[in-house]
Order: C-alpha cells, then sequence, then structure tokens
C-alpha cells in the first residue's frame, strides 16, 4: 500500500482506489496511481499509518469482541456482531438474536446427551451452522423415515428445506453451541428459552 504523504481522504485506501477518478482501479497492484492533484512522492503504507487510518475511519472500527457482546433481540435494525463469539457465549437452549420482517437469527445451545427435537417447518426454509462442539443431523420426508443422516462438528453448515422433517443430536460431551436462520422468522420477537423443556411448552401453547 501507498501513502502520499497521509494526503489522502478517508474512507479509501490510495493503492486500491483511483481517488482522482473516485471508482475502484481495476488492476489491483501495488503501482502508484497518478494523481496531479496528489504529490508525486510516493511512501510506502506502513504498520503505524495503517492504524492511524483505522483510528480516523469510525465506519471502519470493528464490533469489540469480547464479553461486553449482549445478547438479545437486535431486529429489526441494521446489525452488525461477531456471530462465533455471540454463538459460543450463548448458554440458553434458544437466545433471538435479530427478528425482522423476511428473517430471523436464533443462537441454540444444546446440552450433553440432548436433541433439537424432532420438527418440520412447513413453510419455511432453514440454515444452521455449528460453531462448536459435534453431533449428528437427521433429515427426510417423513419423521419415521429420516434418511438423510450426517455428522457435523465445528464449521459445518446445515440446510433444511421447506417441509424437511429434521432434528440435530448432541454427540459429544460440550454442549453443542449452534445458530439458525429462519426464513421466515419462526419464533416472537425476543425469544429467550433457558431450556428445551421451556421451549417445547411455548411451541405447545402456541399450537393450542
Amino acid at each position: 500500500m501507498y501513502n502520499t504523504r497521509k494526503a489522502y481522504p478517508c474512507p479509501y485506501l490510495v493503492n486500491m482506489y483511483n481517488a482522482y477518478r473516485g471508482y475502484p482501479s481495476p488492476h489491483y497492484i501495488n503501482t502508484p496511481i497518478y494523481n496531479p492533484y496528489f504529490p508525486t512522492e510516493y511512501i510506502p503504507f506502513t504498520d503505524e499509518d495503517e492504524m492511524e487510518y483505522y483510528s480516523r475511519c469510525d465506519s471502519f472500527e470493528p464490533e469489540r469482541s469480547d464479553a461486553s457482546i449482549q445478547l438479545k433481540d437486535y431486529g429489526p435494525k441494521p446489525f452488525v456482531i461477531n456471530i462465533t463469539e455471540a454463538t459460543k457465549l450463548n448458554n440458553n437452549y434458544r437466545t433471538a438474536l435479530w427478528t425482522g420482517k423476511h428473517l430471523q437469527l436464533t443462537l441454540m445451545s444444546i446440552k450433553v446427551g440432548e436433541d433439537i427435537g424432532l420438527e418440520v417447518h412447513p413453510h419455511l426454509d432453514q440454515f444452521l451452522r455449528i460453531e462448536e462442539g459435534q453431533g449428528i443431523v437427521k433429515m427426510g420426508n417423513s419423521k419415521y423415515n429420516l434418511d438423510f443422516q450426517r455428522r457435523v462438528s465445528d464449521d459445518f453448515a446445515i440446510i433444511i428445506p421447506a417441509g424437511t422433517w429434521h432434528n440435530v443430536v448432541n454427540t459429544g460431551n460440550t454442549p453443542l453451541k449452534l445458530y439458525s436462520i429462519y426464513a421466515p422468522p419462526q419464533h416472537p420477537y425476543g425469544t429467550v428459552q433457558e431450556t428445551k423443556a421451556i421451549a417445547e411448552a411455548a411451541e405447545k401453547n402456541q399450537r393450542d
């Protein structure tokens, strides 16, 4: 990267953008782009320059990734979070993290020896991603014929089409931490269910 005497305006870096034209250059190389409005002497962009650049560009400051993450429903406002850390911090069976009109993000923690529970969502697709632990995912067109089975662990993604019966079983010796995306939303805004029993009772009440 190159720093033209720190004369570049935030928020773009000189080597990736043609400041004279104002749009990304099609060639991402470290050759300085000549600009009559910038000095012709180019100085290498150092680590210290990069730290100063990001400190002056608030819009590029990353979310703090520590235990200060608050697990609550942030929907439907724009939202950014370290999803891996948030998922690992969650100890509830289910915590809604973002609920919008067309999509919902929930965090889940499945205890050792437990499972999500055999279920089907007739009108929505579901995405699951394992962040910590190991288990078995089972799916099928009938709850009596779960002919699709796979072992899953950290970083595995699971796609559940609408109308597919499914279950995820924790087969490890630590809680299975994952997050789930429903489209459209499945649970009420702000849902927090500490245990599977509480979740099953709430779903039964909704059906009744």
